[in-house]
C-alpha cells in the first residue's frame, strides 16, 4: 500500500473514533440531556446581528434559560444555530464562537444572510462536530501524493526515506555570542539544509529561543517565512517573540482562538489598522443600513413590497462586493509585507495561503504534531525545519487501532530514526538542578545533556541539607489505588493526603515568604486524582495564603512549563504490579524534567517495581540518597 494511502487509512479511523465519541456525548442525547450536560443551550434570543470581517454575519444570542449555569461551549467551537421545528428535521446552520460570556455569545455564520427560519423563533446552540480538518488532511495527503514537480516531490521523498537529505558544503556563519555551542550548531544545520534540518530540544534546552534565533538569521537571505505549530499557544508564544525582535509578523487564524497578546499581530487587526479600512468600515456601514431596511419587509408582502425588497438587497450586495475588493487588496498587501506568517499546522491551509510558496517553513513542536497535519504546510515549502522533542508527549490520538498501526508516530521521530544526522541534539540546560535531571538524561537522551553553572546546583533552600529530588515509598502503607465508577479514572485518597501534609511541612520549612513568582506544581498522570488533590488543598486552611502559587494539573497540561517546586502523585498501588498508563515512559519524562530546585515523587515500589522504567527509577534515587520510606511522615 502507498505511504500516503496507509496514512489516510489510519486518519481515517481517527475520524471514526472521534465522531462516535462526540455522537455517543452529544448527538445521541435528547434536547433535555444534551442541556443538562451543557451541550446545548436553548432556547435562546437574538440581540444583534451585524456585517463583521471577511462580509460573515456576527449574530449575538443570549439564553433565557439555565441563566448561570455551567455549560461546555469555548470560544472558537465549532457550534451548529438550529430551529426546533414542530414538524420534519430541524433546520441548521454551522458557526464559530467568536466571544462567549457566562449567558451570551457571539457567533460567526459563513454567510451574508441570516436563514428565514431565524424568525420563526424556537431556535438553539448545539456544539458541533467540525470535520474541516479532517478533510483538509485528507485532501494534502492525496495533493502530496500526486505531486510531480519539484520541490515538493523531492520533499516528499526526503521525509518518507526514499532520499537522502542534503546539504551544503559551506555557508557563512558567525556565531551568536549570546547561544551556546549547541544551540549555534543547530542553528548552522538549517543554514547548511537544502531540504530537511531538525532541531531537538530536550527539556529546558532554549529550543524556542534556539528556532526564534533561526529564524531571524533566515530572513536575512529570504524574504518570508511560514512558521507553524500543532497548538494555538505555540504559534502564539512564537508570534510574540518573533514581534519582539522588530519583525512584521502577521497571524493567521480564526481571532476566537487567537491569545489576546497576539491580537495586534491578527490578520483582522492589522486590516483594521490599514490605511483603505476607513472607506471598507464605511462601505460596510451603507450595506448593513441596506440590509436591515430589506428585512422589514416579511415574507407576506406584495408585489411593489418584494420588488423594494429586492432592490435594497441588490445594493447591500453591491456594496458588499465593492468591501470585498478593497478586504482583498488590504490582505495581499499584508501577506506581501509580512516577513513572517504565523498559523497552526491546519490554519496553514487557510484561504489567504492558498497557492503560497515558501523558501522555508519552521514547524514547531513537530514532535506532538499529526503526520497528516504536518503535509499541509510541508506542501508550501521548498524546505523545512521541524523542531520538537521525539522523547515527549506525542500527538493525541483517540483510535487505539490508529495508535497501534503508528499514527502516534510523528515525521519528526520518524525521520530521526532514518536520517539521524538531520538532527542537531541541544545540549545544555538551563532549568533544573542536576539530580533533577540526570535521570532523565540517562533514560532518553544518552546522557549528553549538561546542566548549565546556573541551575547545576540550585536548591530550593541551601540552608538546608535536605535533598533536590525526594521518593517517597508508599510500600507497605496500604494506600491502596480505587477506581472512579464514572470515568474508570484511578485515584489514591491517601497517597495525595501524604502529599498534602508533606506539601504543608515544605511550605513552612522551605518556602515561607519567598517573591511571588514562586511556583509550585502538583501533577498527576489520572485525572481522577487531581480533582482529588485539587479539593483537597483548597480545603486545607494552611495552605490557603499560598492557592495562587499551587497549580494542580495532568501530564499533558504542564507540557512546556516549569514550576520551583514540583510533585508527582503516581497513584498506582495493587497486589497485581499494574502500572497502566504509566508505563507511557515520554509521559513520565515530561512530568519529571518541570521542577526547577525540587522533585518529590510519591508512589509505591512494590508496584512500581514491575516495570523496568520504574526499576531503573527507584535505583537511581537509592544512589543519590534520595529514598524516603512514607512511614516517616505518617506520625
Amino acid at each position: 500500500m502507498d505511504y500516503f494511502d496507509d496514512l489516510a487509512r489510519l486518519l481515517d479511523l481517527e475520524l471514526q473514533e472521534d465522531q462516535r465519541q462526540f455522537e455517543q456525548k452529544v448527538i445521541e442525547k435528547p434536547l433535555q440531556e444534551r442541556k443538562k450536560q451543557g451541550f446545548t443551550w436553548y432556547p435562546i434570543h437574538i440581540s444583534h446581528i451585524e456585517i463583521g470581517t471577511g462580509e460573515q454575519l456576527h449574530v449575538s444570542i443570549e439564553r433565557t434559560t439555565q441563566i448561570d449555569e455551567p455549560h461546555r461551549f469555548q470560544v472558537g467551537d465549532s457550534v451548529s444555530l438550529f430551529h426546533n421545528a414542530t414538524q420534519g428535521k430541524n433546520p441548521t446552520i454551522g458557526g464559530v464562537i467568536v466571544a462567549l460570556f457566562r449567558n451570551n455569545m457571539r457567533i460567526a455564520l459563513p454567510t451574508r444572510e441570516t436563514p428565514d427560519w431565524i424568525d420563526d423563533g424556537n431556535l438553539g446552540i448545539d456544539w458541533l462536530f467540525d470535520t474541516a480538518s479532517y478533510k483538509e488532511m485528507q485532501s494534502t495527503m492525496e495533493y502530496v501524493k500526486k505531486a510531480d514537480k519539484l520541490p515538493l516531490s523531492r520533499l516528499r521523498a526526503i521525509l518518507t526515506g526514499e532520499k537522502k537529505a542534503e546539504y551544503k558544503t559551506h555557508v557563512d556563519f558567525f556565531e551568536n555570542p549570546r547561544l551556546n555551542a549547541s544551540q549555534n550548531k543547530a542553528i548552522q544545520n538549517i543554514l547548511s539544509a537544502e531540504d530537511v534540518a531538525i532541531i531537538h530540544g530536550p527539556p529546558g534546552t532554549g529550543k524556542t529561543t534556539t528556532l526564534v534565533e533561526a529564524i531571524r538569521v533566515t530572513l536575512q537571505t529570504e524574504k518570508q517565512v511560514l512558521v507553524v505549530a500543532p497548538s494555538n499557544t505555540a504559534v502564539d508564544l512564537l508570534t510574540q517573540k518573533l514581534a519582539s525582535l522588530g519583525l512584521r509578523v502577521l497571524r493567521i487564524g480564526n481571532p476566537a482562538r487567537i491569545d489576546e497578546n497576539s491580537q495586534d499581530y491578527s490578520m483582522d487587526a492589522q486590516i483594521v489598522n490599514h490605511a483603505e479600512f476607513k472607506q471598507l468600515k464605511k462601505l460596510r456601514r451603507s450595506a448593513d443600513d441596506f440590509r436591515k431596511m430589506a428585512h422589514k419587509y416579511k415574507r407576506n408582502f406584495g408585489k411593489d413590497e418584494r420588488e423594494q425588497r429586492r432592490l435594497l438587497f441588490a445594493e447591500a450586495h453591491k456594496m458588499l462586493d465593492e468591501a470585498g475588493n478593497i478586504e482583498k487588496y488590504i490582505v495581499q498587501n499584508l501577506l506581501q509585507n509580512a516577513q513572517v506568517i504565523t498559523a497552526t499546522l491546519v490554519g496553514s491551509a487557510n484561504k489567504h495561503l492558498k497557492n503560497r510558496v515558501f523558501s522555508t517553513v519552521f514547524i514547531d513542536e513537530a514532535a506532538q504534531a499529526l503526520e497528516p497535519a504536518t503535509w499541509i504546510p510541508i506542501s508550501k515549502a521548498h524546505r523545512v525545519v521541524l523542531a520538537g522533542d521525539h522523547c515527549q508527549l506525542p500527538p493525541t490520538v483517540k483510535s487505539q487501532q490508529a495508535t497501534k498501526e503508528g499514527l502516534g508516530k510523528t515525521l519528526m521521530e520518524k525521520m530521526i530514526a532514518h536520517q539521524p544526522e538531520t538532527a542537531k541534539m541541544l545540549q545544555v540546560q538551563y532549568r533544573m538542578h542536576t539530580h533533577i535531571m540526570e535521570f532523565s538524561n540517562q533514560q532518553f537522551y544518552h546522557g549528553e545533556l549538561v546542566a548549565h553553572e546556573s541551575v547545576a546546583n540550585r536548591s530550593l533552600s541551601p540552608a538546608l541539607p535536605q535533598a533536590v529530588v525526594e521518593f517517597i515509598d508508599t510500600a507497605g502503607c496500604s494506600f491502596d489505588e480505587k477506581t472512579l465508577k464514572q470515568s474508570t479514572s484511578k485515584y489514591n485518597p491517601e497517597e495525595a493526603t501524604l502529599l498534602v501534609k508533606h506539601l504543608t511541612h515544605l511550605i513552612e520549612t522551605e518556602v515561607g515568604k519567598q517573591e511571588s513568582t514562586f511556583k509550585i506544581g502538583i501533577i498527576s498522570p489520572y485525572s481522577a486524582q487531581v480533582s482529588y488533590l485539587e479539593d483537597l488543598i483548597k480545603e486545607d486552611s494552611a495552605l490557603q495564603p499560598y492557592l495562587p502559587h499551587i497549580r494542580v494539573s495532568s501530564v499533558d497540561g504542564f507540557q512546556g512549563q516549569e514550576c520551583n517546586v514540583i510533585y508527582i502523585s503516581l497513584v498506582r498501588s495493587n497486589e497485581q504490579g499494574e502500572v497502566g498508563f504509566l508505563g507511557d515512559t515520554r509521559r513520565m519524562n515530561v512530568a519529571l524534567t518541570r521542577a526547577k530546585q525540587k522533585l518529590v515523587v510519591i508512589g509505591d515500589s512494590a508496584t512500581l517495581g514491575m516495570h523496568k522504567f520504574y526499576q531503573d527509577f527507584l535505583a537511581y534515587v537509592e544512589g543519590i540518597e534520595a529514598y524516603k520510606s512514607a512511614w516517616e511522615f505518617l506520625s
